[in-house]
């Protein structure tokens, strides 16, 4: 019985501790609330264990009980990692979670596939910087943005989101990096306005800081408060609205600068 209770022991922890990797992986890749819960709820039935899980913005609390046994419980806390986001890596571990569950995979094997995909090479961050830059540039066509308005946004975001990745691998504080980002891409962009270069200097200041709103943390909010994931819902927007007043104070200083003030 003694070796038995050890080889519970050892089991129920490995199996918490490749659910919480599962579970603040998938919050920090940029997940909803309710899918983390069931995903790794899944994985834990698949095991033989019942989960109780509460999620708040920096950290996961579990605890996993034994379906047949209610004395073997492990309950852990581990902090969420501000990571990037990353849809893929929310799309193979989901995918994942259903090779667990489909093929009842060891934990051996769930452990090593689960590394696999979260150590996987990121796409060159010079390729990310181009994509967002002509995003953005398509983002001001949108808005009826003529064709010099269209350029100085791909430049401003090209400048802007360039040092927003260095600021962030010096690990700065990330409302400074919003606030400069921001600052630097509309100055660029202001270049139409102050020179009269183009006929929509308005659309080419008010596009060239789209690249940082923060679209999925609001979008997170809004699922999660729907869901009843009212904690972290509110946190997220929270964050998000903050995020947004300091992308806004980079424009106004921008805006300040120039003397516009007829926008």
């Amino acid at each position: 019985m003694g070796v038995e209770n050890r080889k519970n022991k050892v089991e129920i922890q490995e199996i918490s501790d490749l659910l919480q990797d599962f579970a603040t992986s998938l919050m920090g890749a940029g997940t909803h609330t309710s899918r983390v819960d069931h995903i790794v709820s899944r994985i834990a039935d698949t095991f033989g264990y019942d989960l109780n899980m509460t999620i708040f913005q920096k950290t996961v609390m579990m605890t996993i009980t034994d379906q047949h046994d209610t004395t073997v419980r492990n309950t852990s806390v581990k902090r969420i990692k501000p990571l990037a986001l990353n849809f893929k890596i929310v799309s193979e571990l989901s995918k994942l979670s259903w090779d667990i569950y489909d093929q009842k995979l060891s934990l051996t094997e769930s452990r090593e596939r689960y590394i696999e995909i979260v150590s996987a090479p990121r796409m060159s961050r010079w390729w990310v910087l181009v994509l967002v830059a002509c995003a953005n540039a398509s983002f001001c066509r949108l808005f009826s943005g003529d064709g010099i308005a269209m350029a100085l946004v791909f430049a401003g975001t090209l400048v802007g989101f360039f040092i927003r990745q260095e600021m962030m691998n010096r690990h700065l504080n990330h409302l400074l990096v919003f606030i400069v980002s921001s600052f630097v891409a509309s100055m660029i962009a202001g270049i139409d306005y102050f020179y009269g270069l183009g006929s929509t200097p308005d659309i080419a200041l008010a596009t060239s800081v789209l690249y940082l709103i923060p679209g999925v943390p609001l979008i997170n909010s809004a699922i999660d408060l729907i869901e009843g994931h009212v904690v972290v819902g509110i946190t997220r927007l929270v964050n998000a609205g903050i995020l947004i007043i300091c992308i806004a104070l980079g424009l106004l200083s921008t805006l300040m600068i120039l003397g516009i003030d007829n926008l």
